[in-house]
């Protein structure tokens, strides 16, 4: 008896599955559709939706002190206050300053803003292709509402951060060490908020360069560092490193979005800033020595002592075994583990802090091996918790709750969740 053809609606079912899984080459249609959509939408939120200033006009009145030359950091200020960002921000900002005629011209720097999303947007997907993520996880990529506000309704500096860290990570999955050394340096060069993924970058860079290697690539980020602070530290080095990297920062009660529900004595008591450096130490910790390190195949103990002797922990032999385990999906799962780590325990977190944040979880949760229900559930909460404006103490528990239980996942995470991954060829590119 001959066997019966599937009907229309299985062979529908089937190909759809088919394209969400990558088995079809319509999947790779899938993420220029998706691009193309999301431009036509940051075009229509340009046109319908009005402009919210509340940074924009601060970064210019600041850049135009700069470019009338001053350079002392302790009198460069803006109508929400002194300048608090590294030089970065401010050679990046000069620029729009005179394409965007002084700053007045805010419809075009929305246009430029717009760009940046996208560009960016582009450079999350050919990383989330390159670590063999499923094309079901691609839609979140571009539903968030509170991140097309951040970039094209608010022009925050996080939005060029965000750019330079997704093309580090797009850089260092391609295994170009030094341009994704550069990358990420101007990345930091623009908010220090990238100082959270340093932990893991300095891994993937030891792991994936060897320890020669990411000694240069250290290197060459310090210099960077050094070369666009040079005018600032000529005129007022003090001052210069007290606003760029200001870690004694005071926090406002009224703008937080994670914490509000702890109420604001306790969130501006000093027991509740240390518990939480506490315990972003002791999760990080936990992570590099269960997690980051184990391609390594040695004890942190044997690793720390090589270090601090200035000496490589791995033999000739054992630096092409080891980097060859630095796999795209290790250095998404690494650098945007210790992003939501870092995001999870921030003293305080704001709006446009989402612009870390949104393109991390989704790519998470399908590494966690959780049902795509569960991602899905866990990333609407998450999206309508950050659009919740102001924060409550029910969002700003949402908040926190999605990260805890993001970081948790990956935590538990065995090797063996990576079935959805198929096999992964190393190409070596090395510098």
């Amino acid at each position: 008896m001959a066997k019966k053809e599937p009907g229309l609606v299985s062979q529908a079912v089937n190909l759809v599955f088919d394209i969400a899984n990558r088995r079809s080459p319509l999947s790779k249609l899938i993420p220029p559709c998706l691009i193309l959509l999301d431009s036509i939408l940051c075009a229509l939120v340009i046109w319908k939706i009005p402009y919210t200033e509340i940074d924009w006009k601060a970064y210019m009145e600041q850049v135009a002190q700069f470019v009338s030359g001053e350079y002392d950091y302790t009198k460069i200020k803006g109508g929400t206050g002194p300048l608090v960002y590294p030089a970065a921000h401010v050679y990046t900002y000069t620029a729009l300053y005179y394409i965007t005629d002084e700053g007045k011209d805010i419809y075009l720097a929305q246009n430029l803003f717009a760009a940046l999303y996208l560009a960016t947007l582009a450079l999350v997907m050919i990383c989330y292709w390159k670590a063999k993520v499923p094309l079901y996880v691609f839609p979140l990529l571009v539903l968030s509402k509170r991140l097309h506000s951040v970039f094209v309704l608010r022009c925050f500096n996080d939005c060029f951060a965000a750019f330079f860290l997704w093309l580090a990570i797009f850089l260092f999955q391609r295994r170009d060490w030094t341009a994704g050394s550069i990358a990420y340096a101007w990345g930091l060069g623009i908010k220090m908020s990238l100082l959270l993924v340093l932990p893991a970058v300095g891994i993937v860079l030891l792991l994936g360069r060897g320890f020669s290697g990411s000694l240069r690539c250290a290197r060459i980020m310090l210099y960077i560092h050094i070369a666009i602070a040079t005018p600032f530290l000529q005129e007022n080095a003090k001052g210069y490193l007290s606003k760029a990297f200001e870690l004694t920062r005071q926090f406002f009660f009224k703008w937080t979005v994670n914490w509000r529900f702890v109420g604001e004595e306790v969130f501006l008591s000093r027991p509740f800033s240390l518990a939480l450096l506490t315990m972003h130490a002791l999760v990080l910790t936990g992570f590099i020595v269960n997690k980051w390190l184990k391609p390594a195949g040695k004890p942190l103990s044997a690793m720390i002592m090589a270090v601090l002797q200035l000496k490589s922990p791995f033999s000739p032999q054992e630096e092409p075994q080891v980097a060859s385990r630095v796999t795209p999906e290790y250095v998404m799962t690494t650098i945007l583990s210790a992003n939501v780590i870092g995001l999870l325990f921030a003293r305080s977190l704001h709006y446009q802090f989402y612009s870390y944040l949104a393109w991390s979880t989704p790519y998470l949760l399908w590494r966690s091996g959780v049902h795509p229900l569960i991602q899905y559930g866990l990333w609407a909460l998450q999206e309508w918790a950050w659009n919740v404006f102001p924060s409550t103490p029910i969002s700003s528990g949402v908040v926190v709750g999605v990260l805890a239980v993001t970081v948790g996942l990956i935590a538990i995470q065995q090797d063996s969740s990576a079935r959805f991954v198929p096999g992964y060829t190393r190409e070596r590119k090395d510098d």
